[in-house]
């Protein structure tokens, strides 16, 4: 399948919003509250991605994978958002791709993109975190050699409530 992937602008953010909007209502049934997945708006989301792109610096980027002329996926990343960091370590932050590209291999070819990035920039390690209930989200990292760690926490994500594990992968093995 063609596809490309760019760096993302702030033109991308209402592309962003609505596959936020998608891959979580898709990903996170019966992870999140059906009402809470209900009423996300794909507008609210692609104003904080409006923020979020204005606001990019050096050391964090987004990804936005591009299928013919459709933005479909998109990744976030940067230096890891730990309250002690060793300054050897990025973050994805947050990886999402619209449920009807699922199961193509997309979402691999923008994970392995953002690990690549993360590794080029001079990070040795890659930790995310994700919800514990996406399993699909999980056998992609763990096939991607991505390991589960004993680390796990309740993280409020936009007013809910999730528990969450984090993967961490070496990037100079």
């Amino acid at each position: 399948m063609e596809h490309v992937i760019r760096n993302a602008s702030i033109d991308d953010a209402d592309a962003i919003g609505a596959v936020v909007v998608r891959a979580w209502q898709a990903a996170y049934r019966g992870i999140m509250p059906d009402d809470y997945l209900d009423g996300l708006r794909a507008e609210q989301r692609a104003a904080m991605w409006q923020r979020v792109l204005a606001d990019l610096g050096p050391d964090r980027w987004v990804q936005v994978l591009i299928v013919g002329e459709e933005l479909v996926g998109f990744a976030s990343c940067g230096p890891e958002l730990a309250d002690v960091s060793d300054g050897e370590t990025g973050e994805l932050y947050a990886i999402n791709l619209d449920p009807d590209h699922w199961g193509r291999g997309l979402g691999r070819v923008l994970l392995a993109e953002v690990t690549r990035g993360l590794a080029d920039v001079g990070y040795h390690t890659a930790v995310l975190w994700v919800a514990a209930g996406n399993e699909r989200a999980r056998y992609l990292y763990e096939s991607e050699g991505w390991t589960a760690e004993v680390s796990a926490r309740d993280a409020e994500i936009l007013g809910v409530i999730v528990n969450e594990v984090r993967y961490r992968k070496r990037l100079d093995a």
